[in-house]
């Protein structure tokens, strides 16, 4: 684990030293935990970084009241430590701050995974009235129904230890810094930029998110040159942990085949690759219930 400056964030690797480095960003109330079971298998190909949002998991409460500011913060530690190229996959808030470096840093990626995302996370609205809530009652009310929105009612009721622990990550998560991410979701909204996104991309989501599901990922996966669109059955917004073999097979196969080398000029500028054409849909067989 890392000392965590007010302009970094926390973090930790994982697998080989030399191996191309595959980041993972968490989703709001989570922390790098929520990658674990996907850990053991990625880092056979890749060095793996994880990174706690600011307040969470233990992390330095240090608000980030902006997608841009967390994407910076991300930069910085990753300059600090001399990553320059990576490979991306993020799950929700996580997904926001994927989609930021693929429009003001592309120079900086390789491939892109958006897991549980969306261009425009709901309405501006209902994220500031989720901080009013916060604000007035703290974070217990918010933890309580997390695994609603998180998981599938079958899945919540057959796994009270992973339930619980959802619970436990959002009551532990420093209040101001859930504002914060509340007010960073409220504010971003990148429909009208997701034609400029140029990295390979796949969009992730499970069939029973209610929070961001299969028609928010449509919209990415329309605006998005090089995307193509992955729905999970049987999972819903943290697919990752509800259906993490199904989710970890589908990141080997995109971060494997659909890495983008550095192509440069004699310039330094980075040259445009013509996309392929777009794969058709994926709808990968149901994964066992773990």
């Amino acid at each position: 684990m890392s000392e965590t400056p007010s302009n970094t964030l926390q973090y930790r690797f994982d697998g080989p030293e030399e191996a191309p480095v595959l980041i993972l960003g968490p989703s709001l109330g989570t922390t790098w935990h929520m990658w674990d079971r996907q850990v053991p298998e990625l880092t056979r190909q890749w060095r793996v970084f994880r990174f706690d949002l600011p307040g969470h998991g233990g992390a330095p409460a240090h608000p980030a009241g902006s997608v841009t500011e967390l994407t910076a913060r991300l930069l910085a530690t990753l300059d600090a430590l001399g990553v320059q190229r990576f490979g991306y996959a993020g799950c929700s808030l996580g997904g926001a701050v994927g989609v930021e470096l693929a429009l003001r840093h592309p120079e900086r990626l390789a491939s892109l995974a958006l897991i549980a995302a969306s261009p425009r996370f709901g309405t501006p609205d209902e994220f500031r009235q989720r901080g009013v809530i916060v604000r007035t009652n703290g974070l217990d009310p918010i933890a309580r129904t997390s695994p609603d929105r998180w998981f599938t009612t079958g899945y919540a009721a057959a796994q009270p230890a992973i339930t619980d622990w959802a619970v436990q990550m959002v009551r532990t998560t420093d209040p101001g810094c859930y504002i914060a991410a509340c007010e960073a979701l409220a504010a971003f909204d990148v429909r009208a930029e997701l034609g400029r996104v140029g990295v390979p991309t796949l969009v992730l989501v499970g069939s029973e998110d209610q929070v961001t599901g299969p028609a928010e990922a449509r919209t990415l996966v329309a605006g998005i040159p090089d995307a193509r669109l992955a729905v999970v059955p049987g999972a819903s917004h943290l697919v990752p942990v509800e259906q993490p073999a199904a989710v970890t097979d589908l990141l080997v196969r995109h971060f494997s085949t659909a890495w983008q080398p550095a192509f440069g000029s004699s310039t330094g500028q980075l040259a445009v690759v013509a996309p392929p054409a777009r794969p058709a849909l994926t709808v990968p067989a149901q994964a066992p219930r773990t």
